[in-house]
């Protein structure tokens, strides 16, 4: 079926014009004579049956229904272009392959490891994008992602991947000269940073280890981000619960310390998930299976190292 949609110059036309608010100046980007920029935005309007600019005290202005149209307009056209340059750029068998994925957890786990990915996929070219919550693949750009939480994502093949333990992290000069709590309801007495898209986080961990005044939990600044709740406790802001693992690092080189040593698994985990329609793409393939087995071997050097101490 053919789809109702007017001309891509006509489009590039008023996508110029919205941005500069001049035929002329359209013109002169687009190469083209203004009178001809004129047309196309005549030749759009009467298509749509509608204006889209208007003229006020000399000045070119969006009509109402120009203003929603061009949000539109500009978007489809972005996306266009990013794709058509991918292409121009890239001309491997592979193709590109879109990985949304959790900032902290793409900077500390995934990208540190993609050097073997493009060694042994040549072929492919990854474009790398963040994502912090569950999205609709059909709205967003995007092949695969990296999600944490339940097995659950319509329309969706899920892949786990790893779980978790959380444990609380601070500043080695936070806790008033003790080098570790007692006790986990000590933990109420300090600032206890919060993340955004685990608001429960805190609760999760004081209800885990015994601790019934869990209203003590949901006290605290707010951060976005799993580096910004790190940062800010390197900073010596507060408490922070965080996955072991995404904090090995700091642990390692004495900037975090451990408030309290008492671990808590999480109930959820971290999954590669996919539309199901792209399951058999070679591409999708390809970095699905590759991350299972750094996975895998990353499950099989712990527990190697666990059996030599």
């Amino acid at each position: 079926m053919r789809r109702t949609l007017p001309s891509l110059m006509a489009l590039q036309c008023f996508e110029a014009a919205v941005r500069h608010l001049s035929f002329t100046r359209a013109a002169e980007e687009l190469n083209l004579t203004q009178s001809a920029v004129s047309r196309q935005i005549r030749a759009l309007e009467d298509f749509l049956g509608r204006a889209l600019f208007e003229r006020v005290k000399q000045r070119l202005v969006l009509t109402t229904a120009g203003e929603a149209y061009a949000v539109a307009i500009q978007d489809v056209l972005d996306r266009a272009e990013a794709a058509t340059l991918q292409l121009m750029a890239y001309t491997g068998e592979g193709g590109v392959l879109t990985v949304a994925m959790l900032p902290t957890f793409g900077s500390r786990w995934l990208v540190p490891r993609l050097g073997d990915f493009a060694a042994r996929y040549p072929d492919i070219q990854l474009n790398l994008v963040t994502q912090v919550r569950p999205f609709d693949f059909d709205k967003v750009d995007a092949d695969v992602a990296i999600h944490f939480g339940p097995a659950l994502w319509p329309g969706a093949i899920c892949h786990r991947l790893m779980g978790e333990e959380i444990v609380p992290v601070c500043a080695p000069g936070l806790l008033k000269g003790k080098v570790v709590l007692d006790d986990p309801h000590e933990l109420l007495d300090y600032t206890l940073l919060q993340h955004t898209t685990r608001p429960q986080a805190w609760n999760d961990w004081l209800h885990a280890v015994g601790v019934a005044e869990v209203e003590g939990g949901l006290r605290g600044p707010r951060f976005e981000h799993f580096f910004m709740v790190i940062q800010a406790a390197i900073a010596g802001l507060g408490i922070a619960v965080l996955p072991q693992f995404l904090v090995q690092d700091e642990l390692d080189k004495g900037l975090l310390v451990k408030a309290i040593d008492k671990p808590v698994p999480s109930q959820h985990a971290y999954y590669l998930v996919h539309p199901a329609t792209k399951a058999d793409l070679y591409k999708v393939r390809a970095f699905r299976d590759w991350v299972l087995a750094q996975v895998a071997q990353g499950v099989a050097e712990t527990t190697q190292s666990t059996k030599v101490r």
